[in-house]
């Protein structure tokens, strides 16, 4: 059973916080208005209010997203038609089927006979530390890199077939071999 002593009170002080009925004549602050996360405001003028989202866009700020979207782009100076693209730096090559036990050494001894080679980049699967499969070559001229593919594409590397063509191109465009491979699969 309870115990008469451990009774909790449950009528209002003059100290509780909690009180509703609290007149203008007291000397206690006045309670601050709330302002909705919703609305944007707690009860004043809705002429004021700031909404800010994708779908409350001002005029003004569409404005300047059109001028800047129209604004002239940066962009390598291209002929027309399709065929290879140079990137910023050179010319880049892609290298595939390529063993996955070669090293950047292997690649570089055998691409480094047709040019400089700038940059040659070989990825690795972190879960097996062997190579994926391809690897990206980078000439500075466009003679170097295009002697490496005629010369490499279908070659073998490491007793492996390799197929070496272009990483980039400015649309598509057939190759001698095209129809062939697109009728078989």
């Amino acid at each position: 059973m309870a115990n008469p002593e451990e009774a909790v009170d449950f009528e209002p002080e003059e100290d509780d916080l909690m009180d509703e009925d609290v007149d203008a004549s007291s000397p206690r602050a006045p309670m601050p208005k709330l302002k909705s996360a919703i609305t944007g405001g707690g009860g004043g003028s809705s002429a004021s209010k700031k909404i800010k989202g994708r779908g409350f866009r001002e005029e003004t700020a569409e404005a300047e997203r059109n001028a800047r979207l129209s604004a002239r782009f940066d962009s390598l100076d291209s002929e027309g038609g399709p065929g290879p693209e140079r990137s910023i730096e050179g010319w880049i090559i892609l290298v595939t089927g390529v063993n996955e036990e070669a090293q950047e050494d292997d690649l570089h001894n055998t691409f480094g006979e047709f040019g400089e080679i700038k940059n040659l980049h070989l990825n690795l699967d972190r879960r097996s530390g062997f190579v994926k499969g391809y690897a990206l070559i980078e000439y500075e001229n466009f003679e170097e890199a295009e002697r490496a593919i005629s010369e490499m594409d279908g070659n073998e590397l490491l007793t492996q077939t390799v197929h070496v063509d272009w990483a980039f191109s400015k649309g598509p465009f057939r190759r001698r071999n095209a129809r062939r491979r697109y009728l078989l699969g």
